[in-house]
């Protein structure tokens, strides 16, 4: 019997990639929290966030095969992550100007906090407002999925140096907003 739990991550791929959905299930396992985190900083709503990262893990394990490369896995599934992220964002945005009513938005209870009520995590939800679009995609990708500038600009089709100097104002906006050091 393979042993998933130990197995190297490029094995579990190439398993992956013949049809094996345990093997997919053993590599989803280990990003999901830092998937559903870039999701929530993204979305800012926990339920926008699940069907996020469920339709993105659904369209990685249907189109595994059109990963070029094996170390490339945990990038790949976040920019398709990104990519659903940003569909929802655009669903939100054509609802809101179809409706013009802020009682339906479905962000609105996410400002309420359907997290935890911490006042910390409160705040930095706040100082992550504060940043555009772009901005917090590239702060979610660094502290959420772990990526270098010269990553993150790749997956943006970005220059490596405006990602850093973008990521750089992005933070100080949030330690200004925080009023302390990020």
């Amino acid at each position: 019997m393979y042993d998933y739990d130990n197995a190297p991550e490029r094995d579990l791929i190439r398993r992956a990639r013949r049809g094996d959905a345990k093997a997919f299930a053993r590599l989803y396992s280990d990003i999901y929290r830092d998937l559903y985190r870039f999701a929530l900083c993204m979305l800012r709503h926990p339920q926008e966030a699940e069907d996020a990262v469920s339709e993105a893990v659904i369209a990685a394990y249907e189109n595994l095969s059109l990963l070029r490369k094996e170390s490339s896995f945990k990038s790949w599934i976040f920019t398709i992550l990104n990519n659903e992220c940003r569909r929802a964002l655009m669903k939100r945005s054509r609802e809101r100007k179809i409706t013009d009513d802020a009682d339906t938005y479905p962000g609105a209870a996410a400002a309420g906090g359907a997290e935890p009520d911490y006042a910390q995590r409160e705040d930095i939800r706040r100082a992550l407002e504060l940043l555009d679009e772009e901005e917090r995609m590239i702060v979610a990708f660094s502290v959420f999925g772990g990526y270098r500038s010269e990553e993150i600009a790749e997956m943006l089709n970005k220059n490596a140096s405006s990602v850093r100097s973008r990521k750089k104002r992005a933070l100080e906006k949030m330690r200004v907003s925080l009023g302390s050091t990020v």
